[in-house]
């Protein structure tokens, strides 16, 4: 494993800033720990292992909103519920907003793949120089 620098960090920190993610990603990865290698497999997995794409939608009203922006029909939000074996008697407004959040949250992520491979595999060479 590589010793990072300040600098360096300064650089992974601030990338992680520029994502266009809804959750930060600095919340919930030591920087340390990320697999050069392998950035985006590495940092995944750390996110799943802290929790990074449970999202938490609470109170009726921000569920609602939620899901009128993302899921109007609820079609895709009652699909994750079924998925992930909800029983109809627990399924709420903020379960479905929650489980839809966090589903997005993980798509947004695999969406910047090469983004985030680019950016390590770059730093990567900077740092062998």
């Amino acid at each position: 494993m590589k010793t990072l620098t300040e600098t360096t960090s300064a650089k992974i920190e601030n990338f992680f800033n520029s994502l266009k993610l809804e959750i930060c990603l600095n919340d919930y990865i030591n920087i340390n720990d990320i697999d050069f290698e392998n950035a985006f497999d590495s940092i995944n997995e750390i996110l799943d292992n802290n929790s990074g794409f449970d999202i938490e939608i609470i109170y009726y009203t921000n569920a609602i909103e939620y899901l009128q922006k993302n899921d109007p029909s609820l079609k895709e939000s009652i699909e994750l519920a079924l998925e992930y074996d909800y029983k109809l008697q627990d399924i709420t407004s903020e379960v479905l907003a929650s489980l839809l959040a966090s589903c997005n949250a993980r798509e947004q992520f695999n969406d910047l793949e090469s983004e985030i491979n680019n950016f390590f595999n770059d730093l990567n060479d900077d740092l062998s120089n």
